[in-house]
């Protein structure tokens, strides 16, 4: 028997008591100066990461008004539908705004702080939220719906037991990431020797950007937070941070309103594109493939094929640094650097022939996937880490109901 099994057989036989949430904590209310706080103690939404530390450093610090105070030990919760499952244990004090949820245990309740972000992490209340979530072009939680989530409140004794094994559970799967790591980077040096390599050319003509890719446009560049909506009633909307390693990822999935999307029809996406990161990584890019057709996209630039080319090999071609070398006339000086697409036109690129376009793309695609390949190796133990830690979490907060 284990000993979560001893103290429950112990301290609660019978079941546990189930309280709503707003009867063991409440939402932050007290209101600061901007001032008072930096881009260390400031959390918006788009910072905030889906885990127990799960916090960034800020780079959109209100420059006035004033901000929700939250203390250590509070428990943060994005309210914006794309934006439901981040959720931090603060280990700080600082301030936040209105579309996080800012959750702060009662005094005199017996509850744990580390419990109470295990509970509101779990797939149960995920689905709740969900549930309660309403607005057409900004879904949001409903506040009054979460402080209603029922939850079991078991002895302190149990719930130190729980956390001690999920934290313990944490651990392990950071461990295995540090190993996955450090294989992947010797990985990634060796395949970046070879692309560079491959992609030094001594006796092929440099031509125009823009000659081979005939259309370069930015993507929507302004404030697009209030035209969000769900994917049942948008259009998936792609950023920076979804282009890395030469890839589009769904790590961030959002969308924007069909009337956003008409109105920037020119940056409707079509297969082939390459999307290039304008701000922050600058340069990284990737293609466009079926399942991102259609879509919309912010600050990024995009470039379409005029069909004498290989959009794969010019992906592979900015990735290196002679590529980055050669993008530089179409980047900004100072300390913060942007691609301006306006220069694009500046810029010079090595034309092979569509052969050895082809050649050279087809041996960075087979190394890329020894890289890579998340099937297998430690990637694969790393996921299947992972939805094992998802199913005993909720196995060890799923509790009869006393009486």
């Amino acid at each position: 028997m284990s000993r979560l099994d001893e103290l429950i057989t112990e301290l609660c036989p019978d079941g546990v008591k189930y309280k709503k949430l707003g009867e063991v904590a409440t939402y932050a209310n007290i209101r600061i100066p901007v001032s008072m706080v930096n881009c260390n103690t400031y959390v918006g939404v788009e910072n905030l990461l889906p885990n127990k530390q799960g916090k960034t450093i800020s780079n959109s610090v209100p420059k006035e008004g004033v901000v929700i105070q939250f203390n250590t030990g509070d428990i943060l919760i994005g309210n914006i539908r794309p934006y439901l499952r981040k959720i931090w244990l603060a280990d700080c004090d600082g301030g936040t705004n209105g579309d996080v949820l800012a959750i702060q245990i009662r005094r005199k309740t017996e509850i744990i702080p580390s419990y109470l972000y295990y509970v509101l992490s779990s797939e149960d209340f995920f689905v709740y939220d969900v549930q309660y979530s309403k607005g057409a072009k900004m879904p949001r939680g409903s506040k009054d719906a979460v402080m209603n989530y029922r939850l079991p409140v078991p002895p302190l004794p149990v719930q130190q037991e729980i956390v001690r094994i999920l934290d313990h559970f944490t651990e392990l799967t950071a461990e295995l990431q540090k190993q996955l790591d450090a294989e992947l980077t010797a990985r990634k040096k060796q395949y970046e020797y070879y692309r560079e390599s491959l992609m030094s050319f001594d006796n092929v003509p440099y031509v125009g950007l823009d000659t081979l890719f005939p259309n370069i446009r930015n993507g929507f560049v302004g404030t697009v937070t209030k035209f969000f909506t769900d994917k049942e009633n948008g259009i998936r909307y792609l950023e920076g941070t979804n282009i890395h390693n030469g890839i589009i990822s769904d790590n961030e999935e959002l969308y924007v309103t069909r009337e956003f999307h008409q109105k920037h029809i020119r940056n409707e996406l079509k297969e082939d594109d390459i999307l290039m990161v304008q701000s922050g990584h600058i340069g990284e890019c990737a293609i466009v493939g079926k399942e991102y057709m259609g879509s919309n996209c912010h600050a990024l630039i995009i470039m379409s094929n005029g069909g004498n080319c290989l959009s794969k090999f010019y992906v592979h071609y900015f990735h290196t640094i002679e590529g980055m070398r050669h993008l530089k006339p179409a980047i900004t000086d100072g300390n913060l650097k942007h691609v301006l697409a306006r220069k694009m036109s500046f810029v010079k690129v090595p034309f092979p022939p569509v052969e050895e376009q082809k050649r050279i793309v087809d041996i960075l695609d087979r190394f890329d996937t020894l890289c890579n390949d998340l099937t297998s190796g430690l990637p694969a133990e790393i996921a299947a880490r992972q939805k094992q830690y998802e199913y005993y979490r909720d196995k060890l907060l799923s509790f009869p109901e006393k009486g």
